[in-house]
């Protein structure tokens, strides 16, 4: 009887996870391109997603990014984000469980195009999961580091902290108040600009680029009230523009699928 209870959870489970991933296959009216015709990896769950955000020269981020990526701006100005948020499932192709446990990640961004496609700039990744350091690294070539991260609801009080293990202390620690009323930005506003993005770029070296495509309901966001007591993600970069106060959003989180990441074809 017990096994015969837990086949039927799992293949009730099963269905579950179908149904979200067609789901969210069917949303696509907002994409700024259409589908990649070759099929999706992974899906995976984001939650408690804090973004801020720092108008920068660009000039201040040239010297970090390839040469054959634009550095992508709003209305003449570029951005350099910080994303905070749980991990709290990666479900391969096929599988209708987490290959891993649910897990955090802070990640430093900024936005750049290639042949007039948008995306994301990854420029550090701070994760305290092994399976996405040791797996996702090679995978993806993004420019993981292991760290020792917590997001805690307490009460309505969302507190990030993160500490990464190896070199020069880099941390993060803040808090956010999300207000409670969710909104969806209008195309063309900046709010739009800063969260809407459909594919990512990274490089290990500064010269090999690979990219890929990612797919997700619109953001719903809330406005949110925050306050950072330690920041030095940007050291690396010799970058100090922290000591502006940054816009912040946050969302409860969105479920995405993933492509898989590919070398991009730069012209010769």
């Amino acid at each position: 009887m017990d096994v015969y209870k837990k086949d039927r959870a799992a293949a009730a489970n099963s269905k579950i996870q179908q149904n979200k991933t067609m789901d969210i296959y069917k949303i696509v009216e907002h994409r700024p391109w259409p589908l990649p015709v070759n099929r999706w990896i992974m899906r995976q769950t984001w939650r408690n997603v804090l973004f801020l955000h720092w108008p920068i020269q660009p000039g201040l981020l040239r010297p970090h990014i390839p040469p054959a990526l634009e550095i992508d701006t709003f209305k003449g100005c570029a951005w350099l984000g910080i994303v905070a948020f749980t991990m709290k499932g990666i479900y391969f192709r096929g599988l209708p469980f987490s290959v891993v446990p649910s897990f955090s990640e802070v990640n430093v961004r900024t936005y750049v195009t290639y042949k007039g496609k948008p995306g994301v700039f990854f420029m550090s990744l701070d994760v305290d999961d092994w399976a996405s350091l040791n797996i996702a690294k090679r995978w993806y070539r993004l420019p993981y580091h292991p760290a020792k991260i917590s997001v805690q609801d307490c009460g309505g009080v969302i507190q990030y902290q993160s500490v990464r293990k190896a070199g020069n202390p880099v941390a993060f620690k803040g808090s956010c108040i999300p207000s409670n009323d969710v909104y969806f930005p209008d195309r063309g506003t900046l709010d739009h600009w800063l969260t809407e993005k459909y594919c990512f770029y990274t490089t290990r070296n500064g010269k090999d680029i690979y990219h890929g495509d990612i797919h997700h309901p619109p953001w719903p966001l809330k406005k949110a009230d925050i306050q950072i007591d330690q920041h030095t993600l940007f050291s690396p970069w010799n970058i100090n523009i922290s000591k502006e106060g940054p816009i912040a959003h946050f969302s409860e989180g969105v479920d995405s699928l993933m492509w898989n990441g590919k070398p991009l074809k730069l012209d010769s």
